[in-house]
């Protein structure tokens, strides 16, 4: 008995060791960023798909109920655009330019796959490694504006919603300094808006699709306030 709990402690402390650390926001410091020798690329990762996504769902009859009880839902919310998210790296460049800072805009979006995974990554350094696109594009750092999730999203417990659907934008931005990998700027981001009146109004729902448009203002915002 001894021994199996000895066992069970050092596997739950190695467990724990080998848990990833999260990483908080960075804020913005111009004094890093700014100067008239560094070159930064700007870059954007792929779009997603507009889409709803039902967490807390887990199991197959799970995502299958919540898919059918929402498939005017899903409908509806497949049909709306992406409006000028994937616009976010062009106003980020011109902010950049207008402080004097030397800009690359890289035009092919950032395939995260492609690049090797930094072992043992600790927070306040890219988990992925991009050094070779320093001599790939002569710059210095790299910033990058991943969205990976828009649309409407609804919790659920296994078969029961939790609560209202809310429309949705999450991503995250940073910037990477590219000779030692460490970053710079750190900003996740998620925005929640939930309709102001009534959301349950098939086919067009017009509240849920209101706030959808709030959410993506909003996460413009949040992604480019620092550089103005």
């Amino acid at each position: 008995m001894l021994f199996r709990y000895v066992l069970a402690l050092f596997v739950a402390l190695v467990i724990s060791g080998c848990a990833v650390k999260p990483q908080n926001p960075i804020a913005f410091d111009s004094q890093k960023i700014i100067s008239n020798s560094t070159r930064v690329g700007v870059v954007m990762t792929p779009m997603p798909v507009v889409d709803t996504r039902f967490p807390g769902a887990d199991c197959l009859l799970c995502m299958a109920a919540a898919s059918v009880a929402n498939n005017a839902l899903t409908t509806h919310v497949k049909t709306l655009p992406l409006e000028d998210l994937p616009l976010l790296k062009i106003e980020v460049v011109k902010s950049l330019k207008a402080k004097g800072l030397q800009v690359v805009d890289l035009d092919t979006p950032l395939d995260l796959s492609k690049f090797p995974d930094v072992r043992n990554s600790e927070p306040g350094f890219s988990k992925k490694d991009f050094s070779s696109l320093k001599s790939q594009h002569n710059i210095d750092k790299l910033l990058v504006l991943s969205i990976a999730a828009v649309g409407v999203h609804r919790n659920y417990s296994a078969y029961i919603p939790t609560g209202a659907p809310y429309s949705t934008v999450q991503g995250v931005g940073y910037i990477v300094n590219l000779n030692d990998n460490s970053l710079d700027w750190y900003e996740p981001v998620t925005i929640r808006k939930f309709a102001e009146q009534n959301w349950d109004e098939p086919p067009k729902f017009p509240g849920l699709t209101n706030a959808y448009y709030q959410a993506i203002e909003m996460a413009k915002d949040a992604f480019t306030r620092v550089f103005k």
